[in-house]
């Protein structure tokens, strides 16, 4: 039997990280802020430097993502997920400045994986190739840092029932390897 997707809150709060599991189908509502590589380095470099962030890191949540322009009438374009992993080498330092969710779509790093456990995170994947059904729960998109890298410049998106999926929960849970494990014991009885 399939259960429906619950409704989370941005920003993250540690109770509610605790009751999500792997394989979790979620609708999630609230600030969402985008970031890619560049981006990171950057936010990293602010961290480091002991500067001000262009956000509130606490409890946030980042969308792996750097959308197409906006059509007209829409606050944005097509917003699939890109490759997670690129940004692994930066989670650290997010985490030790609050953020506590991820989107993305693909495996992470071992690392990353036990920063999310000892970090009280999670790690939501996004469906790849649904881009413009994505920017569809994006009702208001700014860009709030780093103009200069356009389509890759951070911005503060109001998102309504985003659909993603728990992959990595704060409890060592990895939708990626259970799906592993399932697929390869099929057949053997």
């Amino acid at each position: 039997m399939k259960t429906m997707a619950r409704r989370i809150e941005t920003p993250l709060r540690e109770e509610i990280i605790k009751t999500l599991h792997a394989g979790d189908e979620v609708l999630l509502n609230g600030i969402v802020y985008t970031a890619r590589d560049m981006a990171h380095a950057r936010l990293k470099t602010l961290i480091e430097q002991g500067k001000n962030l262009p956000f509130e890191a606490v409890g946030s949540v980042i969308y792996y993502v750097g959308p197409s322009p906006a059509p007209a009438g829409r606050p944005i374009g097509s917003a699939g997920p890109t490759t997670s992993y690129r940004m692994d080498p930066f989670v650290p330092v997010m985490f030790k400045a609050g953020m506590r969710g991820m989107i993305g779509k693909g495996p992470r790093s071992e690392e990353v994986k036990r920063l999310i456990r000892e970090s009280c995170g999670v790690y939501f994947g996004a469906t790849g190739g649904a881009a413009a059904l994505l920017s569809g729960s994006i009702i208001k998109a700014e860009v709030i840092a780093f103009d200069d890298l356009g389509t890759e410049a951070m911005r503060r998106l109001v998102v309504k029932d985003m659909p993603v999926i728990v992959i990595n929960d704060c409890y060592g849970g990895d939708l990626y390897q259970e799906g592993i494990k399932k697929y390869s014991t099929m057949g053997k009885s």
